[in-house]
């Protein structure tokens, strides 16, 4: 879409949304649309009983002495729970297929910051995604019409720039990952997922891909053990953007990338199982927060390192039984090849600290269906053996609305992770899978300052409450990377 900001004056033509809060006068539009029309709109009000509740609207159709062919009042609730995104994603999933190939907002006049006028065009973009790239039989009226986004501020430069340099790069990556999370098994698999990544170089970002000879040369066991049933070769893909000072230590930031999980010897269900293409949801996140910090130039120093792999089941696939050993040299009893995730990133957490020493570390991957019977779709599980980073990421959720919860790490539960065959077990049990998923991957951090989390319920959804969500793939986990960088490492 394009996007534009401009004085109250530049908006002209086609459909201009209005909002109103509930309680309050109308404040937005003054000279240029509400004025001239004050009287038609309190009798209009009146009939439609109208005072702003949230998502309540009336329209009016040809208002005589104003340069547009409708006026849209829409209800913004109160103002103290008003959220610019909710608002506009609400507007557009109501409106998306009316025809409408320009929408304009008029905030002149609401008090609203630059990041809340910028954040209006976020909502609508995210609440009119779809992933149509397979559907060849839509009809024009199915489609989004939306084309062009006029927003008008009092100070469009300084949203403009608002938008440009923040909001919006955070949102083409959070597009990125949910068209990534979206793509099928047959269109995305370890090398075409690598080489995708690879065209983001155009951002600056360097990019380097790991094959299985090279990983075998690092020990990297546990990785290609999961890989090892498939066809299809995994791949280890390593982002660096270099936006900070040459002596700054990097954070690093880990993804766990199964492009399909079958479970291996330990089948899933079939039912649903297609769902299991967005297994590789901590990696898009990883690698759509890498693009947002490229393309908003960001002044720190930063490591995206996914591992990319499908768990297949076949005649050289993994056994549960089988010892494995990691590239940490710790060795690992496999109980359950269907609890793999650990496993790629057990291997790509030892590299990233091993090789690049940052200091901070935080993974995310659609780890467990524990966490889901935990936490439900509402927050992702937060385990980290930092307290400062965990503040920190609480803080980040707080602002993006992707919203975490911290949960228990604690020696205590290491004992279930005990094997007399090996060093570990890669399961721990019937209770507090998701504690002992977390506890598994704290062997591979050392003592670097790291967080994990789990975002099986965050990820994928297959009901939606937020309007900015789609049925499926919410690339969670890109807006609160940015800004957890953006708060605490650019200065």
């Amino acid at each position: 879409m394009k996007v534009n900001f401009v004085s109250e004056a530049a908006l002209t033509h086609g459909t201009i949304i209005i909002p109103v809060f509930e309680g309050e006068p109308l404040q937005s539009g003054g000279e240029t649309y509400t004025k001239p029309i004050q009287n038609t709109y309190e009798a209009a009000k009146k009939a439609a009983r109208f005072e702003g509740a949230f998502k309540k609207s009336f329209s009016i159709y040809g208002p005589v002495g104003v340069d547009a062919e409708r006026l849209v009042f829409f209800g913004a609730g109160t103002r103290d729970r008003f959220d610019p995104e909710v608002f506009a994603a609400h507007y557009a999933r109501a409106e998306m297929f009316s025809g409408d190939e320009t929408i304009s907002f008029a905030l002149a006049g609401l008090g609203l910051s630059a990041d809340e006028a910028a954040r209006i065009v976020v909502g609508v973009r995210l609440g009119t995604y779809r992933f149509d790239n397979y559907r060849t039989k839509l009809t024009s009226d199915k489609k989004p019409s939306f084309k062009t986004i006029n927003v008008s501020i009092e100070n469009p430069e300084i949203v403009q720039a608002a938008y440009d340099n923040f909001h919006g790069p955070a949102c083409d990556g959070q597009i990125i990952a949910r068209d990534l999370v979206s793509e099928p098994p047959n269109k995305l698999f370890p090398k075409s997922y690598a080489t995708r990544i690879k065209t983001f170089q155009s951002t600056g970002l360097k990019v380097e891909i790991l094959c299985e000879k090279e990983m075998t040369k690092l020990g990297m066991h546990a990785l290609l053990g999961v890989g090892v049933g498939s066809e299809r070769e995994s791949q280890l893909v390593i982002m660096h953007w270099n936006g900070g000072a040459k002596s700054e230590a990097p954070v690093c930031l880990v993804g766990k990338g199964v492009t399909f999980d079958t479970g291996g010897i330990s089948l899933k269900p079939g039912n649903n199982m297609w769902d299991m293409k967005g297994d590789m949801g901590g990696s898009a996140a990883v690698v759509g927060a890498m693009h947002a910090l490229a393309s908003r130039k960001a002044k720190a120093n930063v490591i995206g390192i996914v591992g990319l792999v499908e768990n297949m089941p076949d005649g050289k696939a993994q056994l549960p039984g089988d010892v494995v050993t990691s590239m940490s040299g710790q060795t690992i009893e496999v109980q359950n090849t269907d609890a793999e995730g650990r496993l790629v990133l057990a291997d790509a957490l030892h590299y990233a600290r091993t090789k690049y020493k940052p200091k901070f570390m935080i993974n995310l991957a659609t780890l467990t269906g524990a966490i889901i019977s935990a936490l439900g779709h509402e927050h992702a599980g937060l385990f980290t053996n930092n307290d400062e980073l965990a503040k920190q990421i609480l803080e980040a959720s707080d602002t993006t609305s992707e919203r975490t919860w911290r949960m228990p790490l604690s020696g205590d539960y290491n004992r279930l992770l005990n094997s007399p065959n090996a060093d570990m077990k890669n399961i721990g049990g019937s209770t507090a899978g998701s504690i002992t998923a977390a506890q598994f991957l704290h062997r591979f951090v050392g003592d670097t300052p790291w967080a994990h989390l789990d975002i099986a319920g965050t990820a994928m959804k297959n009901t939606r409450h937020d309007p900015r969500e789609p049925a499926f793939a919410t690339g969670f986990g890109v807006r609160l990377l940015n800004r957890w960088v953006a708060d605490n490492f650019e200065g």
